[in-house]
């Protein structure tokens, strides 16, 4: 197996266990970059960001990885839009 197809290989791993476990997050996205991985996208809550990022860390011990990983707002907003 080349270093490419373990890469490929251990971030499919990751892709299923955020598909599968207690928060089945679908919108986090995984891809390979060069010889590490970058790990982004949105999450409902503080604490699914922290699960994700703890379950990538476990995946991807001793690979290079970047997060990109953002909490949507959920409160309403702070002040009324203006319509010109």
């Amino acid at each position: 197996m080349t270093s490419n197809e373990l890469i490929e290989y251990r971030l499919q791993h990751l892709r299923e266990r955020l598909a599968r476990e207690e928060i089945s997050e679908l919108g986090v996205r995984v891809e390979a970059r060069g010889a590490g991985a970058l790990v982004w996208g949105r999450v409902n809550s503080t604490g699914c960001r922290a699960a994700v990022l703890r379950i990538a860390e476990e995946e991807l011990t001793g690979l290079p990885w970047h997060q990109d990983v953002t909490v949507n707002g959920s409160a309403p907003p702070d002040h009324s839009e203006e319509l010109s």
